[in-house]
């Protein structure tokens, strides 16, 4: 009888840019089915072999809404361990600042839909970092990336 081998879990190398308009950030809207959970996160992605995060933003979101970025400057590293769809996950995540060189993209009612391969991934929306904060509000993900924020902001 042979034995089952078990997939080794690994942390996962990503890259995520806050794109910021006033006192708002572009965040793509998800949802958790398992703790009927709507949450937030800026756009990005996987970083691949031998690929720069910052190459990793210009490609993600090149792929995944079609739109070219500008000014991507790094601001800090954050970890994540957490449940999604009642899987584990992990995530070593650098975050980015940067903006869009299409104007269009900072039309606050705008939903944009992110999409790759033709698979919708996501629609993202303008939201105030206010928004983020109280008992009742929704998660901003990763953990600590409001206070991160918080702490770019003091410092520039």
């Amino acid at each position: 009888m042979s034995k089952k081998k078990k997939k080794k879990k690994r942390v996962k190398s990503k890259a995520v840019c806050v794109f910021r308009w006033d006192d708002k950030i572009f965040v793509a809207e998800g949802y958790d089915r398992t703790i009927d959970e709507t949450f937030y996160r800026p756009i990005g992605g996987s970083i691949e072999f031998g690929e720069y995060g910052v190459d990793t933003i210009k490609r993600e979101v090149m792929e995944e809404i079609e739109a070219d970025v500008a000014d991507v400057t790094f601001i800090g590293i954050l970890e994540s361990i957490f449940k999604f769809e009642d899987k584990r996950g992990h995530e070593i995540m650098l975050i980015y600042d940067g903006r869009f060189t299409d104007e269009s993209v900072y039309d606050e009612s705008r939903v944009v839909r992110g999409e790759d391969d033709g698979e919708v991934l996501f629609d993202a929306v303008w939201k105030t970092l206010d928004f983020f904060r109280g008992d009742n509000a929704p998660p901003l993900y990763p953990a600590g990336l409001l206070e991160l924020l918080d702490k770019h902001n003091a410092t520039n």
